[in-house]
């Protein structure tokens, strides 16, 4: 079983707890620090929306498209879906010469209340371009036209897209990637399960490469609202941080980083899916391996009640205490 990891307070007493396991590991498979069974496979989701997003980089697309560093970032994003996600996804795919009507993500209300209330409020509709992964599906098609690829079908995991994103994720993870531990996702894309061990690993090979990697990383830093939004874990870490760390969560608790200038890479998957716990695992790492200056509101999440009164928080337990 794994351990305790996070504690959930009320009144100075632990009212419940999340297990879970991580692996800090190096670019060569080292392992630096873990707790729990890091061999087991876990579907990372949206966590590895980077290693996807490397092909469009690599391949040459993003120069010939000429996407901006913005748009760079919004394809590694679970974005809000705010007005300025939206503007970005659709600008993408107009220089694809491609609308939203190509893409194949589905629609969901914005994840940022402020914007699904603006929405509403004009009578609009959510779309496509409100999904978190719009900016990730439009890079596939992106990358799809730029190499002269019809993008229909794109979500299918033998597109001849989709087959250069699940290749770029198994060399940086040294998994074979095929239908034995294949899944589908929530936007429709394939998702494949991966120990942790190897998603760490990817994440300090991600974190140390030049190239495609090293320009996504650049991109991000310099637009760290594109990959989440207001008040969102990763874009508020990244924001403080810069460059020194490329943070990304998944669904169901999972959650990767790169330390560039340690060269070390995490993932973290809380046993119970609490994305919560899986934020404050991820910001006490990071905070223990550089020794950072991380938001202490990350650190020490603190719960309200309906009227406002802090009634409690989250605090690291067992081994990650330690």
């Amino acid at each position: 079983m794994n351990p305790v990891l996070v504690e959930v307070t009320r009144g100075g007493r632990a009212e419940s707890a999340h297990r879970g396991a991580f692996a800090v590991v190096d670019g060569g498979g080292r392992v630096v620090r873990q707790a729990g069974d890091i061999d087991e496979a876990v579907f990372p989701r949206s966590a590895v929306k980077a290693l996807q997003a490397l092909p469009l980089v690599a391949s040459g697309a993003a120069d010939l498209l000429g996407l901006t560093d913005a748009e760079i970032a919004l394809a590694c994003a679970s974005h809000s879906g705010e007005p300025e996600h939206v503007a970005t996804a659709r600008a993408m795919l107009a220089k694809a010469g491609r609308n939203e009507s190509c893409l194949e993500c589905g629609a969901h209300w914005p994840y940022d209340a402020r914007a699904a209330r603006a929405l509403a409020a004009l009578g609009g509709q959510a779309g496509p371009l409100h999904n978190n992964c719009s900016g990730k599906h439009a890079g596939f098609i992106c990358l799809a036209c730029a190499s002269g690829e019809d993008p229909a079908g794109y979500v299918h995991p033998e597109h001849p897209t989709m087959r250069r994103v699940t290749e770029s994720l198994a060399e940086m993870t040294g998994t074979i990637l095929d239908a034995r531990n294949r899944g589908t996702d929530g936007c429709s894309i394939p998702t494949y399960a991966i120990p942790l061990r190897a998603l760490a690993m990817a994440f300090a090979r991600f974190g140390t490469a030049e190239g495609a990697a090293a320009r996504i990383r650049r991109a991000v830093a310099a637009n760290p609202f594109m990959v989440g939004g207001s008040d969102r874990f990763d874009t508020v870490l990244m924001t403080a941080l810069g460059a020194r760390a490329f943070s990304k969560g998944g669904a169901e608790g999972v959650h990767c980083v790169a330390l560039p200038e340690r060269g070390l890479g995490i993932a973290i998957k809380c046993d119970d899916g609490a994305g919560r716990a899986a934020d404050l695992v991820c910001a006490t790492l990071v905070a223990q391996l550089l020794d950072a200056e991380v938001p202490e509101a990350l650190l020490r999440p603190e719960l309200s009640n309906w009227n406002g009164i802090v009634v409690g928080g989250l605090r690291a337990a067992g081994p990650l205490a330690a």
